[in-house]
């Protein structure tokens, strides 16, 4: 792979290093905000500096929306990402976007993420010392654990960029495997959002349990039909 920002990963990595103040660091992303169909995805990641191996892998490191026209590079990174780190992905259904709103969700899904990597880390040796690193400005309600919220984080922090690609990566597989049940949406390559060709089929064949009523208001008629 070819590396051309290693100035930049370094910046990532030394952002990490100077917040953690020895702490253990957990950055937290979501992908999935921003789409009228399929739920929002969480991914929280902590990466051991320590590891003689991370940094080698870390050089490609980068914001998930910098690999928008290479989804495959995106992709082979997460496996490195996985394999270097403690993670986990967490998502909220439609159901609970729709109750709580889409910003709240996707904070709860980074919630629910951040426990399960704390659980995997051991709760007792969190405790002495953990920071969970929050894209955006918003923090986790209802949340015992010590959190700092980093505006576009993705392209500051190596833990939260390295969630950002794993929650997007995630997400992007999850709708297009939901595509070959509802082919009529193109779900495989618009990923849920509003794209002209995705609202056109809503009009023809309605809409399907996978979307958000909430997003859809302006397109939605009563004639339309729950598939």
């Amino acid at each position: 792979m070819k590396v051309s920002r290693k100035s930049k990963i370094n910046d990532l990595v030394e952002y990490d290093k100077n917040i953690s103040e020895d702490s253990l660091l957990i950055g937290l992303d979501e992908a999935g905000r921003g789409p009228v169909a399929g739920p929002v995805m969480a991914a929280a990641v902590y990466l051991d500096f320590d590891n003689k191996d991370l940094l080698e892998f870390l050089k490609y490191l980068d914001d998930s929306k910098k690999f928008s026209s290479n989804p495959k590079l995106r992709k082979k990174i997460s496996e490195e990402i996985k394999q270097h780190s403690v993670y986990s992905i967490q998502e909220c259904s439609i159901k609970e976007i729709e109750k709580h709103n889409i910003l709240q969700a996707s904070l709860l899904a980074m919630k629910r993420a951040a426990i399960d990597v704390i659980n995997q880390i051991g709760d007792k040796k969190a405790k002495t010392g953990l920071l969970c690193l929050v894209d955006g400005k918003i923090s986790i309600k209802n949340f015992k654990y010590k959190q700092k919220t980093v505006v576009k984080g993705d392209s500051l922090s190596a833990s939260i960029a390295a969630a950002s690609i794993l929650a997007k990566v995630y997400r992007d597989e999850f709708m297009i495997k939901l595509s070959e049940e509802f082919a009529q949406y193109e779900w495989q390559k618009n990923k849920g959002y509003g794209t002209k060709a995705h609202l056109d089929a809503i009009r023809e064949h309605g809409i399907c349990e996978w979307h958000r009523k909430s997003f859809l208001a302006k397109v939605l008629t009563p004639q339309l039909k729950l598939l």
